[in-house]
């Protein structure tokens, strides 16, 4: 068996409004002016208090903790308030997962999104009965960390040399070295394909298609 594991946003489907509004919404509550929006999808893919620290490097550990559980919460109110966007697939995506699953292929997600988030968004898609292992920052270290994935393996019971890490940041890229799979880029996400590869990628697709063909072909 081989096994493809997944990045979410960014790489199955365009969260970044949604991400960029919550993000907004934290840094008001805290008297902060809004984020650069460029820099708030920087950091996507890391865990949440990882991704203040990026956002904040001089503020205190402790307003890190709290802007981060104010974040969880952001997206609560957005939701209550009907203000969340959708998060679109981007295209071809779903094809090329069920034309790996039709090849025998067993797919896994491993996201800085929460367990609830990743729920919700790979049941709004009708895909999560396409994934057999799903890890997030809600149970694991952030990435570029191994853990994650290598819960993934563990889950499908597959080799490092047998898995292959998808995703759009240098954090999936990191985190599949580390965890001693093979990595490739996908340059619809959030950074681009020169930093995917200097990170380690073996590849970058430019789409769905080119991204199947680098699996299948």
């Amino acid at each position: 068996m081989k096994l493809a594991v997944f990045d979410c946003d960014g790489t199955l489907v365009d969260s970044s409004a949604n991400i960029v509004r919550a993000m907004e919404g934290t840094f008001a509550a805290f008297g902060l002016p809004a984020p650069d929006p460029h820099r708030v999808r920087r950091v996507v893919g890391l865990s949440l208090v990882e991704a203040m620290q990026a956002l904040l490097p001089d503020a205190d550990a402790g307003l890190h903790a709290r802007m981060a559980e104010d974040y969880r919460g952001a997206f609560q109110r957005l939701r209550a308030d009907r203000r969340l966007e959708a998060e679109p697939m981007y295209a071809g995506v779903r094809e090329a997962l069920d034309a790996l699953v039709a090849a025998g292929w067993l797919l896994g997600v491993a996201t800085g999104k929460s367990d609830r988030g990743l729920a919700l968004c790979l049941d709004r898609h009708g895909i999560a009965d396409h994934f057999v292992t799903l890890h997030t920052a809600d149970r694991h270290p952030s990435k570029p960390h191994p853990a994650m994935l290598m819960a993934c393996l563990a889950d499908a019971g597959v080799a490092a040399e047998r898995a292959v890490m998808i995703g759009d940041t240098v954090f999936d890229m990191g985190m599949g070295a580390a965890a001693g799979v093979r990595a490739i880029g996908v340059d619809w996400g959030y950074h681009e394909g020169e930093e995917l590869r200097a990170a380690g990628a073996e590849a970058v697709a430019g789409d769905a298609a080119a991204l199947l063909g680098l699996l299948l072909g």
